[in-house]
C-alpha cells in the first residue's frame, strides 16, 4: 500500500490545519508524530469504516480524525495548535482487525513537517 501525508505547514499557536493521507484499499489508518529528540507517538486513528477512532490525551478534544473511503483519503483536522504540538506527522495502514493505541501499524508514509510557533 502507498500512503501519503500531505498538509503540513507553518501555523501560529492557536491555529489549525487539516492533514491529509492518501490510502487505497481496506485500511485502517493511524496519525502518529515524532517531535525532534524524541519518540515517536500515537496521534490518532480510524478503523476502515470509520466506526471507531481513538485519540491521545494530549490532542483528544482539539484533533479530529475522519475518513473519505471515496476518496481514499483519511484527515486529520487539528484545531488549537500548541508549540508542542511542532512534530513530523506520520500517517500508517494497518489491513484488518482494531486500531487502538498500541496497535502495530504494518505499513507507513513519508511524514509532513507540522510546525506550531508561539
Amino acid at each position: 500500500v502507498q500512503l501519503q501525508a500531505s498538509g503540513g505547514g507553518l501555523v501560529q499557536a492557536g491555529g489549525s490545519l487539516r492533514l491529509s493521507c492518501a490510502a487505497s484499499g481496506r485500511y485502517g489508518i493511524g496519525w502518529f508524530r515524532q517531535a525532534p529528540g524524541k519518540v515517536r507517538e500515537f496521534v490518532s486513528s480510524i478503523s476502515w469504516g470509520g466506526g471507531s477512532t481513538y485519540y491521545s490525551d494530549s490532542v483528544k478534544g482539539r484533533f479530529t480524525i475522519s475518513r473519505d473511503n471515496a476518496k481514499n483519503t483519511v484527515y486529520l483536522q487539528m484545531n488549537s495548535l500548541k508549540p508542542e504540538d511542532t512534530a513530523v506527522y506520520y500517517c500508517a495502514a494497518k489491513p484488518k482487525g482494531a486500531v487502538a493505541p498500541g496497535t502495530q501499524f504494518d505499513y507507513w508514509g513519508q511524514g509532513t513537517l507540522v510546525t506550531v510557533s508561539s
